[in-house]
């Protein structure tokens, strides 16, 4: 089982986040899941605040990134019905709040990439967009959004 893979590497699957504003965290259409973006909470706190490249480092940005796909996960289990019924990781989408000069954004979004490969094997690699923003809610470091193929 999925969730047994997440603990045996670490990680705990924490409980979907709660919206932040006016939207739903997660929408199946036909055999995709769609996730809003998910920031690097834990219950319900952010673990990072900051810029990378100025307040934050890259492991740190690696870190957050982690966070954000579990939080996705999260969200896609409570659509999809369950995480065992996600085929293909087929898309992740990373915001790095980023300093001006800051150019490490694939280093940053590889700790979401790295772990859905660790997780999902090769079902877990997936197209990817590693975007620099001025600036994300609540002063978040990393936003990630996902797309997958459920079964």
């Amino acid at each position: 089982m999925i969730e047994d893979i997440i603990k045996e590497l670490g990680f705990e699957l924490p409980e979907a986040p709660k919206p932040l504003a006016a939207y739903i965290p997660a929408l199946r259409v036909n055999n995709l899941v769609f996730t809003a973006g998910q920031l690097p909470t834990v219950k319900g706190e952010l673990k990072f605040k900051g810029k990378l490249g100025a307040e934050l480092n890259e492991d740190e940005g690696r870190h957050a990134a982690e966070i954000c796909a579990l939080n996705c996960l999260s969200v896609i289990k409570s659509a999809a019905g369950g995480l065992d019924k996600i085929e293909q990781v087929v898309k992740v989408t990373v915001f790095v709040n980023s300093a001006a000069g800051f150019t490490g954004q694939p280093k940053v979004a590889n700790g979401a990439s790295e772990l859905l490969a660790k997780i999902f094997g090769e079902n877990g690699k997936h197209v990817r967009s590693a975007v620099g923003v001025n600036e994300l809610p609540l002063n978040a470091p990393v936003e990630i959004e996902m797309i997958v193929k459920i079964n």
